[in-house]
Order: structure tokens, then sequence, then C-alpha cells
């Protein structure tokens, strides 16, 4: 994938980035260029984004993609809608498939953790590392989706909660920068 600096992609476990720019290092005599990401809203606590350099050769194989079309989000909000029997009970190794389902960059998956952990929360409490995964992974999924859809992320968000039956009390905070709170 040739990636174009202005153009935004998906980096795993962050959300959607920007490419801002490429630089190029000098490491111990060798030169190495590097995507300059920025990710405007990187978790609940970081104002103003974050900035990544990513190795150019290594971007394909840490996950970073573009985001998916407006008809595949369509996909994903039917994957949201359905219940998987599939999902371990045992918390270890629900939180570990859960954290390797993240780890693979792939939307679909990422829909799948935040399914089953609103699942989850609908049934019985989270536990403060699983709260953590779902606000991470909604956060993920939100960002994509509102590229994907052309909208802000509170569409998003709401055409996901409604993908999975939420009640409004049952919803997921919306992030959004101080500037936008009122």
């Amino acid at each position: 994938m040739a990636f174009k600096v202005g153009s935004k992609v998906v980096y795993p476990s962050h959300g959607i980035a920007e490419i801002v720019g490429r630089e190029s290092r000098v490491i111990n005599g060798k030169k190495y260029r590097y995507l300059v990401l920025f990710v405007p809203q990187h978790g609940w606590g970081t104002l103003g984004g974050m900035r990544v350099l990513l190795p150019e050769d290594q971007a394909e194989a840490v996950g970073v993609r573009s985001a998916i079309s407006g008809d595949d989000a369509g996909e994903v909000l039917d994957l949201l809608a359905v219940t998987d029997a599939r999902v371990p009970s045992n918390w270890s190794r629900r939180f570990k498939n859960h954290q390797e389902k993240l780890k693979s960059g792939d939307v679909y998956e990422c829909a799948e953790v935040v399914r089953n952990l609103a699942r989850r929360k609908q049934d019985a409490s989270l536990s403060a590392a699983e709260t953590s995964m779902y606000a991470q992974a909604r956060h993920t999924l939100v960002s994509e989706l509102a590229v994907s859809w052309s909208v802000d992320e509170v569409e998003a968000g709401q055409r996901i909660d409604g993908a999975l039956g939420l009640a409004a009390t049952d919803r997921a905070p919306v992030w959004r920068p101080l500037d936008q709170l009122s």
C-alpha cells in the first residue's frame, strides 16, 4: 500500500491517524525512513493527540491500513447485531482472546470485541481491565466508522449503539475534545 501524506489510516489499537509527513533519521550510520502519524484522540486522558514515528517498511506489518468503505461499515453493523456463543466464560481466556483480536488491527475483530464486551456489560459488570479494553476498542471502531461514513464520531457511536441494541443509559460515554463539551 502506498501511504500518502494527508491520508487517513487506521493504526491498530489507536483508531484513525493522519499521515502528516515523512522523516529520515540516521541511526548507527544507517538511514531509516519513517511515516509521521498523528493520532488526534488517543484515549481518554490525552489532550492534543499523539505523534508517532513508524518505520515505513514496517507499516503494513504492524497493521496500518486504509479505513474500510461505507458498504463494509454496514457489514460491521450487521456483525454487531449478532450474538456469538463462542465467547469464553473464563475471564483470563476471554481477555487474552480479545487482546489478540485487537492486536490484529482487523475492523471485524475489533467489532467482535466491542459486541462481546457490550453484551457482557449488559448481563454482568465488566472488570476494570475489560472496561478499559471496551472503551479503547469502541473508540477505535467509532473513529474508523466515522471516517468510512464521513460523519462525526458522535453519529458513528450512535449507529454502533443502535446496532448493539443498547438503551441510552447503557451506551459508552462519547469522547469529545474539551472545546466541544457543553
